[in-house]
Parts: structure tokens; C-alpha cells; sequence
């Protein structure tokens, strides 16, 4: 019996790439190949740059022909999404496409209509990206929370994910190099996940010299120690340890759906009456999967958390406790709707716990993917020292776990610090 075809090699492929020195007519190629229709009217074709990520181009394609409407040249609005240089040695493509297909159908992200050499095209959503600031608001951090406990329960890991064998049970037949080191790392769980990944990453760092080769020995004894540590944290309520990671929530990859004015009026009232946490959670959506993987949902949630500082790292405003807490409790609930159970109140505290121990893995993941950004994006951002900065989160959590900041009777860090701050 022949094997179907996978997501990624039933859509459709356009054989261009998007060229940055040459923006506009790269992508008036590739717009005009996916809509022939808009030939005849190209001339009112538009792009908008999107620029909030640090990795890729994003624009937006309109064709703003006479007598329609702001809603509905959006309606029919298509996103073009070029890779950066390079990031292949970080991304799997492949996999990305799988995740994109299976939250479509889920109906949690927008169509896909086809891949090209060095990017995609899909479907605009409407609404407004967040900043920073926008996921400190409590109707957005309520609409995360619940939009995330969504994903988490309902989207299978299977298709993006297979079962990796015990390292006894690989044989001589499949024992590829990266199957063999998957499985010592992480026997039995699904792969690639976020440790595979992290472990993948770190194999492709520089080892010309011998600094650099005692870094990346570094970071593997590291990483080793840490899926020790927090490896085996188990699922919410005994379920997958591992849940559809999206892995990348930072404010940009967040939109604001529209909403109806009577809602927007219900959050103006309260936020005018003092209510620090309007009833009304906003409407969101999560886009770029390029980084969805299996892995513990603590990950996940604590990842998010940590990009509420934004990429200058502003560590004063993360979330306190008290904020955490209602954050998480916002999430088993959506959680368990999605599940068709009731969660308990041990639930919640046992994922704020969990969450609590993951604090500073977000900064060794995002440490290594920085340290490798640095030797091949030719995007101008300082990616060498938001490395150290995300490696220096990780370390000082190391330090306030182990004892040894108390010990040499230094000051609590400021990231710590606030991570323990109560209201």
C-alpha cells in the first residue's frame, strides 16, 4: 500500500524565493504566482512590513483595488513569511509545515496556501500584535491563558513526533547517529521535543577553537543535567508528559482578535472603575509555529512568562506569584473544558510548582539558540550579548536553587527576586 503523502509534500510548492535586496518585485512574484487573478490589478498591489520578530521577514500582501473596503481588502490579505539565513540548522521546516496544517485544522491558525524555497504563504488574521506591555494587561494574559490551555489539551503530538526507542532497543538497522543520541538523551519519549532540540542546537555550535569546544561541552553536560533533573515532570492531572508546545510565545507571535465594541466597552468600564483584572478575557490567536515541539507544558507556560520583559530583558515586570497563580488557574480551566473534565485545586498548585522549577530553562534554550544566531543571521541585532544575558538567567537560577548564591551571601538577582515578589 502506498504511503499517503505528509502535509508538507502535498502542499503546494512555488520554486522562488523572496529576495531582500530585491523586496518588492521577489515578492510581487511570488504573490502574483499564488493569485494570478490579481495580475490585472497589480498596480494597487501593496506590502507591509511587519518587523517585531529578529529572525525572519514578514510581510503583508494587499491588493487595495477601487470600491473595497479596509475589511474587505484584509478579508482576502495574504501573509509572506521568509526564513532567515541560515535557520534551517535551527528549524525543521518539514515539521513546522505538519504543525501549521495540523492547527488549521483545528481551526487555530490561519490557512496555509503554499511553501516557496525560503518561506511561506497563508492566510492573514486580523487583529493587532501585542508589545511587550499589551501581555501584562489582564485581558490578555487571560486570553493567553486560555488560548494556550486550548492548545495544550486538544492538539496530538503525533503528527509532528514519533516514540523513540530505549537505547537498548535500537539495533544496528536504526541506529542513525541522531536517533542514538534522541534516545539517550530522552529514552522512550517522544522526539524530537525540546530537549532533542536543545541538544541539536548545541551540536551545531562552533568548535574551531578551543574556547569555543569547551563552551559546547559545557552547555551538554548542562543540558544533560537538567533533563535529569526535570525530565520526568509529569502531565497535568497524570496525562502526556509532553503536550503541542508552541514554544515561542513572545509578544509579537500574539494577536488581538477584533472584538465586538460591547466587549471592548465592558474592558474600558473596567479598567476605568480600578479593577485590576477585567472579567473579560481578549480574544487571541498564536502565530509562527516554526519552533511548536513536544514538551512539558511548564516549559511552555514559563517561556511565555519570561517574554512578558520583551527582548531587552526587563525582568522588573514578570509576573509575581499572586499574578501566576490567576494566570494558571485561567489555564486548567480552559484546560480541563477542552478535556471534558474538572480540574482540582492540587492541580494548581502542582503546575505552579512545576512552572516555578522550569523558571530558568527559557534562558538556556533561547542562551543557545542566541549563541548560534550570532554566527549566521545577518539581521542587525546584538545576538551575541542577548545570549549572555538569556545564559545569565539560567545560571543565576542555578545559583538561588543550588544554595550558592545565599552561601557567598550576594544579593538576590533582580529576576529572582521578582520571580519570589508575592503581589
Amino acid at each position: 500500500m502506498s504511503k499517503s503523502p505528509s502535509p508538507y509534500d502535498s502542499l503546494r510548492h512555488i520554486p522562488l524565493s523572496y529576495d531582500n535586496t530585491d523586496s518588492r518585485n521577489s515578492a510581487l512574484n511570488l504573490i502574483l504566482t499564488l493569485r494570478p487573478d490579481w495580475k490585472e490589478t497589480q498596480d494597487t498591489i501593496d506590502f507591509v512590513r511587519f518587523t517585531d520578530g529578529i529572525t525572519n521577514t514578514l510581510l503583508k500582501a494587499v491588493n487595495k483595488r477601487p470600491g473595497l473596503s479596509k475589511t474587505e481588502i484584509d478579508e482576502d490579505a495574504i501573509l509572506l513569511r521568509a526564513y532567515g539565513k541560515g535557520t534551517d540548522v535551527l528549524i525543521d521546516r518539514e515539521k513546522e509545515t505538519r504543525s501549521h496544517c495540523l492547527l488549521a485544522r483545528h481551526e487555530l491558525a490561519p490557512t496555509l496556501y503554499a511553501r516557496f524555497d525560503n518561506g511561506l504563504l497563508y492566510k492573514y488574521i486580523s487583529g493587532s500584535a501585542c508589545a511587550p506591555a499589551d501581555l501584562r494587561r489582564p485581558e490578555v494574559w487571560r486570553g493567553v491563558a486560555q488560548r494556550l490551555g486550548e492548545w495544550h489539551a486538544t492538539l496530538p503530538i503525533s503528527s509532528i513526533s514519533t516514540t523513540c526507542p530505549a537505547p537498548s532497543q535500537l539495533t544496528p538497522h536504526n541506529k542513525r547517529a541522531s536517533l542514538a543520541t534522541m534516545a539517550q538523551l530522552t529514552p522512550g519519549k517522544s522526539v524530537p521535543n525540546v530537549w532533542t532540540t536543545m541538544q541539536k542546537w548545541i551540536q551545531a555550535l562552533p568548535t574551531s577553537t578551543t574556547a569555543q569546544q569547551d563552551r559546547r561541552d559545557l552547555l551538554m553536560r548542562e543540558l544533560e543535567s537538567l533533563t535529569k533533573m526535570l525530565g520526568d515532570t509529569p502531565g497535568i492531572g497524570g496525562s502526556n508528559p509532553f503536550i503541542f508546545a508552541h514554544c515561542d510565545l513572545l509578544s509579537g507571535n500574539v494577536i488581538i482578535e477584533p472584538s465586538p465594541s460591547s466587549a471592548a466597552a465592558s474592558r474600558r468600564s473596567s479598567a476605568s472603575s480600578g479593577s485590576e483584572e477585567p472579567e473579560t478575557a481578549a480574544s487571541v490567536s498564536f502565530i509562527d509555529y516554526e519552533y511548536a515541539t513536544p514538551a512539558p507544558a511548564s516549559f511552555d507556560i514559563a517561556n511565555h512568562f519570561a517574554e512578558w520583559g520583551g527582548f531587552d530583558c526587563d525582568f522588573s515586570v514578570l509576573p509575581t506569584r499572586h499574578v501566576r497563580r490567576a494566570f494558571l488557574r485561567e489555564y486548567l480551566q480552559s484546560f480541563s473544558t477542552h478535556q471534558n473534565r474538572t480540574y482540582k485545586e492540587t492541580e494548581l498548585e502542582e503546575l505552579f510548582d512545576q512552572v516555578d522549577r522550569f523558571r530558568g530553562v527559557p534562558g538556556f534554550y533561547w542562551g543557545i539558540w542566541a549563541l548560534i544566531q550570532a554566527q549566521i543571521s545577518q539581521i542587525n541585532f546584538d545576538y551575541a550579548s542577548y545570549a549572555e544575558v538569556r545564559l545569565g538567567e539560567y545560571r543565576a537560577w542555578m545559583r538561588e536553587i543550588s544554595g550558592e548564591r545565599e552561601a557567598a551571601g550576594e544579593q538576590m538577582p533582580i529576576r529572582e527576586k521578582r520571580w519570589a515578589q508575592e503581589e
